[in-house]
C-alpha cells in the first residue's frame, strides 16, 4: 500500500448511531489508512432497531461539499452510498462530471432495505442508473438490488453472473454481486458467495462461511468503502475486493454487540490484512 494516505471520498447519509452511513466510512477509511473527506446527503436519527427520522440535504448543498474537496484536496477514488432522490442524485452528477484523472468510483445502489422496501423512489433509481452508473468502476449491489435492477427474479447462481454480465456491459464498468441474501444452491452450499463481474464477461468468485450474528448493521457501507480505499492506494480491483472482504468478516467477527437490534461492526479491531 501506499505510504502517502489515499484521499477518500465518502458521498453518503449520516447514520447518527454510528454503524453505517458516513460514520462507517469514515472508520473503515481510516483504519485502511486513507484520509476521509465526506459529502452528506442526507441526515438520519436512527439505531440499530429502526429509522426514527430523516432529513435529506438540497442536491446544491451536496453538490458544493463534492466540489469543495475534489477543488482543493482532490480524491483518489470516491464512494458514493445513499442518495435518497432525484435532486440529490442531480447534484451528484454535476459535481462529478469532471472526475478527478484516476480517480475510481466505488458506488453501492443503496435501493431495497433488508424488509424488501423500496428506500428511493423509481424516478429516482432511474436517474442513478442513467447519471451515476456510467461514472462507476464498480457497482455492489445486493441480491435484492441486482433482481430489481436486473428486473426480474434470479433463482440459482447462473442466473445471478448472467444479470451481473447483463449490467456491467450495459454501463461499462464492474459489478460486484453480493450474495450475503441470496438463496443457497441446489445442494444446500449455505456459504456467502460474492461474484465479480467485469464487461468483457472476466469474473472472479469469492465465497466465505456464513458468519452466524445479528450484528451486520453497515456491512454494505462498509465493504464499498473498503473497495474504494483500497483502490485509492493502487490495488487492483479484484485484490481490492479480495482484502475488502477479509476487512468486514473481520470487523463482523469483532463486533461490540451494542444495542436492542442488529448491531454495528467493530471496525476498531480490524489491525493489517494478508
Amino acid at each position: 500500500m501506499t505510504r502517502t494516505p489515499p484521499r477518500i471520498l465518502a458521498i453518503a447519509g449520516s447514520d447518527s448511531s454510528g454503524g453505517a452511513g458516513i460514520q462507517a466510512d469514515i472508520k473503515t477509511i481510516a483504519m485502511l489508512g486513507g484520509y476521509a473527506m465526506t459529502a452528506i446527503t442526507t441526515v438520519t436519527a436512527q439505531n440499530t432497531v429502526g429509522v426514527q427520522a430523516i432529513a435529506p440535504m438540497s442536491g446544491d448543498v451536496v453538490a458544493e461539499q463534492i466540489r469543495s474537496c475534489l477543488s482543493d484536496i482532490g480524491a483518489d477514488a470516491i464512494k458514493v452510498g445513499m442518495v435518497h432522490d432525484l435532486e440529490i442524485i442531480e447534484g451528484i452528477a454535476g459535481a462529478l462530471d469532471a472526475l478527478p484523472e484516476g480517480a475510481r468510483v466505488v458506488l453501492d445502489p443503496v435501493m431495497i432495505a433488508t424488509s424488501g422496501a423500496a428506500l428511493i423512489a423509481p424516478e429516482a433509481i432511474a436517474a442513478l442508473k442513467e447519471r451515476l452508473f456510467p461514472l462507476a468502476t464498480v457497482i455492489t449491489p445486493n441480491f435484492p438490488e441486482l433482481e430489481h435492477l436486473a428486473g426480474r427474479t434470479l433463482p440459482d447462481r447462473d442466473e445471478i453472473a448472467a444479470a451481473s454480465l447483463a449490467l456491467a456491459q450495459q454501463y461499462g464498468c464492474a459489478v460486484l454481486a453480493k450474495g450475503g441474501h441470496a438463496p443457497s444452491d441446489d445442494e444446500g452450499d449455505d456459504r456467502i458467495v460474492d461474484l465479480l463481474m467485469m464487461p468483457d464477461g472476466e469474473f472472479a468468485q469469492f465465497a466465505d462461511p456464513r458468519i452466524a450474528t445479528v450484528h451486520t448493521h453497515g456491512t454494505g457501507c462498509t465493504l464499498s468503502s473498503a473497495i474504494a480505499t483500497l483502490l485509492g492506494h493502487g490495488l487492483p480491483l479484484e485484490h481490492s475486493v479480495r482484502l475488502a472482504r477479509q476487512f468486514v468478516r473481520r470487523a463482523i467477527a469483532a463486533a461490540p454487540g451494542f444495542g436492542r437490534g442488529g448491531g454495528p461492526l467493530g471496525h476498531q479491531a480490524v489491525r493489517g490484512l494478508d
